[in-house]
């Protein structure tokens, strides 16, 4: 795997050893389950895979770069470079201007944009129309373009389902960057719908059966289907993509669904004419996060933290996988921990954040799940896991309990 030139304040000392003790007893990361930090009164369940993957890092790479190497030229990002507060912070900081907002809005006007200026693509990606207005300002983007990889190549695996005339269905949130992104490259080849869960699928295969009458398709999915998509005829033969920061569980069994909504109509012998396999575009990164909390969840636990920024669409599911086992606070960083009475979490489903208090158990010994989304720093969970030790004064020190993680 590539080592990245990322600036030292996003790693931690303390979480980067763990993580490499992980990897020397497990290079095949074949182990899911939690390392046990035990400092006495307080226990941590360290998730298997947390925090920066391979598409942040990388994008974090360039943006600096480009920081660097053009100190007389104006640098835009086209929106945020990954869903952190504080890493876009600080990129704001050093004077990269945000062109739009996470939805698209626009924060500077086209027309401020010339020739001679830098505009960075976000790991998200962006859409061929900007791309398209971009090379018409004569703005070069290939250089600092930070398109994720693994998005790429489920940009490329659409354009495959294209071209063998099916229509792209894809697993995402509509006003996504990246699912925008995405929607804007599958629906050059294909017909392409968005949806964003099961509960949407479910309602697809009934028009697919003829369950529903298709005169209420473009009420029930406006705005986020292709022109060209004809709920007549684009639903004989399609292949499910994904917005890469989905579940990655959902996104299968979204896909094993329709698969059977296929064989009920086509029957069994004739599926593989109207139901592509697309198991290749799910993101590793995405997946081993997931499954590492699968496997945090074993753990017996009182409470989970998960840390992240509040618009992470990947933070925000395994928000959603904890909150199943236990409860769950999901916080930006250490400042969102108030006391060792109260703490400031975010609510994803409704966007509001809220104050709970007596969010640790007093009793003998605390067990704490603590995880982190693939777009939130090393140094971030340290600080929070700091912030929680503070409040056990009895607690060993990191040293030691290192040195232990060590011996085993």
């Amino acid at each position: 795997m590539k080592k990245f030139d990322i600036p030292s304040y996003y790693r931690s000392s303390i979480i980067g050893k763990i993580k490499e003790i992980r990897q020397n007893n497990d290079p095949r990361k074949k182990d899911s389950s939690p390392t046990i930090l035990d400092f006495g009164p307080v226990r941590f369940y360290l998730a298997r895979h947390f925090g920066f993957c391979f598409g942040v890092e990388n994008a974090i790479e360039i943006s600096y770069k480009a920081i660097e190497e053009n100190p007389n030229n104006r640098i835009f990002l086209l929106s945020q470079m990954i869903h952190n507060p504080d890493v876009n912070n600080d990129l704001q900081k050093r004077g990269i201007k945000f062109i739009m907002d996470t939805l698209g809005n626009q924060l500077i006007s086209w027309d401020a944009i010339h020739a001679e200026d830098i505009v960075i693509i976000p790991a998200f990606g962006t859409t061929l129309e900007i791309q398209d207005l971009l090379k018409e300002k004569g703005v070069s983007t290939k250089r600092y373009d930070t398109t994720c990889p693994f998005v790429t190549r489920v940009w490329k695996r659409a354009d495959q389902l294209g071209k063998q005339n099916h229509t792209v269905i894809i697993h995402g949130k509509h006003d996504h960057e990246e699912t925008r992104a995405t929607y804007s490259y599958s629906k050059k080849n294909a017909p392409s719908l968005i949806i964003k869960d099961m509960k949407e699928a479910i309602v697809l295969a009934e028009f697919i059966l003829g369950k529903r009458s298709l005169s209420g398709f473009n009420a029930f999915f406006e705005g986020k289907y292709s022109e060209d998509f004809d709920p007549n005829t684009s639903l004989d033969k399609i292949g499910v993509i994904n917005q890469t920061t989905m579940l990655a569980t959902e996104t299968q069994a979204i896909s094993n669904f329709l698969k059977e909504v296929m064989v009920q109509k086509y029957g069994s012998e004739n599926t593989k004419n109207h139901m592509a396999d697309t198991r290749d575009t799910l993101c590793y990164a995405t997946n081993e996060n997931q499954d590492a909390t699968y496997g945090l969840l074993k753990s017996k636990a009182d409470l989970a933290l998960v840390v992240g920024g509040y618009n992470s669409s990947n933070t925000s599911h395994l928000v959603e996988l904890c909150e199943e086992k236990l409860p769950t606070y999901y916080v930006a960083n250490e400042q969102e921990l108030l006391s060792s009475t109260k703490i400031n979490h975010f609510d994803y489903k409704e966007k509001t954040t809220q104050i709970t208090t007596g969010y640790l158990p007093k009793k003998q010994v605390v067990d704490i799940i603590l995880t982190s989304g693939a777009s939130c720093p090393d140094t971030v969970v340290e600080n929070v896991l700091n912030k929680i030790l503070s409040y056990f004064p009895e607690a060993k020190n990191v040293e030691e309990v290192l040195a232990q993680l060590e011996e085993i």
